[in-house]
């Protein structure tokens, strides 16, 4: 896949904390992982190089994680959640670990404004391709420790989750007008955490999260997902003006789950659909506006033009967006998808 440039940014990144200035996101594994998978290994040490000198240090550990739960969504023991999951992928099998972990994890997409999920669906990816590489694995427990830190539920979501559990699907799930039925939050000013903290306030909210039926089968899961990509990447281009790198989220978000669906057990794929719903909803309430505007019109290209003028560009959104934009247009052939990252490169 990179004839070690994966690794040696690894490397060099693992040697960085999750977050930076209190609690930013480091994308720096992400970004890196798409560059290499999409042929722009020659570009990743030198974007590394301007990248690296915002990151802070690994964060030092507390005390050893023994009651996990009381642990979870605690960022003053993100120390202790890396050394706990880089213990665990040296001693069992990373899809077993994973197993185990994502529904534990998945209720708190919301974590690191979704980042934790991101991070981790980069991560599985990457191993799909060497399982038993040792720097591979280490990113793996990294991306499950950010999570696990920064676990955060999206408000409303117990009965969604109750749901998907207990309520057997009626007729098929209609993303689109699942959608296209989300209220907004009057406030849309402030971080993600106070606007997502807004969400209890809107009395449809909770409603708009439950139109989105449950999935019947992994098909229907698989299909959902696919199709909740694809409508959250038309949707960037409406709304992508209001909130540039934020919205570029709901679109990230389901397309890591998506990517994780086959490292995982088929029992886990139904609530995996729902976790995505959310992330994807509660993005677009609070940080999208109510009337979209004409998408843009860009001149064509394909989609190693698209992705080349996303390395190009250097943005980590950016680059971000053109990997999933790539993957939902593979699957589509819808080519307005290809319009996405040059908008969100000129907005950005």
């Amino acid at each position: 896949m990179s004839d070690g440039i994966l690794e040696e940014a690894y490397e060099r990144l693992h040697r960085t904390g999750p977050e930076y200035q209190g609690w930013l996101s480091n994308h720096g594994p992400m970004a890196v992982e798409a560059l290499v998978r999409h042929g722009h290994p020659h570009r990743v040490h030198r974007w590394l190089d301007e990248y690296l000198d915002r990151l802070d240090e690994v964060p030092r550990g507390l005390h050893p994680i023994d009651d996990w739960r009381s642990a979870l969504g605690d960022p003053k023991r993100a120390g202790d959640w890396l050394t706990y999951f880089d213990r665990q992928l040296r001693e069992h099998p990373w899809r077993q670990v994973l197993g185990t972990w994502w529904p534990r994890l998945l209720p708190g997409i919301a974590a690191g404004a979704t980042h934790g999920v991101i991070r981790v669906g980069h991560a599985v990816r990457a191993l799909d391709r060497d399982s038993e590489n040792r720097q591979r694995l280490t990113e793996l427990g990294q991306a499950l420790g950010y999570w696990a830190a920064r676990w955060q539920p999206i408000p409303g979501t117990d009965q969604l989750f109750a749901a998907e559990t207990h309520r057997p699907g009626t007729d098929d799930i209609d993303v689109a007008a699942a959608l296209a039925g989300l209220p907004r939050i009057d406030d849309q000013t402030g971080g993600v955490r106070d606007r997502l903290g807004r969400l209890p306030g809107v009395p449809r909210w909770e409603p708009a999260l439950a139109t989105l039926r449950p999935a019947r089968s992994p098909a229907e899961t698989e299909r959902g997902l696919a199709t909740l990509v694809h409508r959250a990447s038309l949707d960037y281009l409406r709304f992508g003006h209001a909130a540039p790198v934020m919205l570029v989220h709901a679109v990230t978000a389901p397309t890591a789950v998506l990517r994780t669906l086959p490292a995982l057990d088929q029992d886990l794929w139904a609530p995996s659909l729902a976790a995505a719903w959310a992330a994807t909803a509660a993005m677009t309430s609070v940080y999208a506006p109510i009337d979209g505007i004409a998408p843009p019109t860009v001149a064509p290209a394909t989609p190693a033009e698209v992705f080349a003028r996303a390395a190009r560009h250097g943005d980590e959104h950016v680059v971000k967006l053109a990997d999933a934009i790539l993957d939902v247009h593979a699957a589509s052939g819808d080519d307005r998808l290809l319009t996405a990252p040059g908008y969100a490169g000129q907005l950005i």
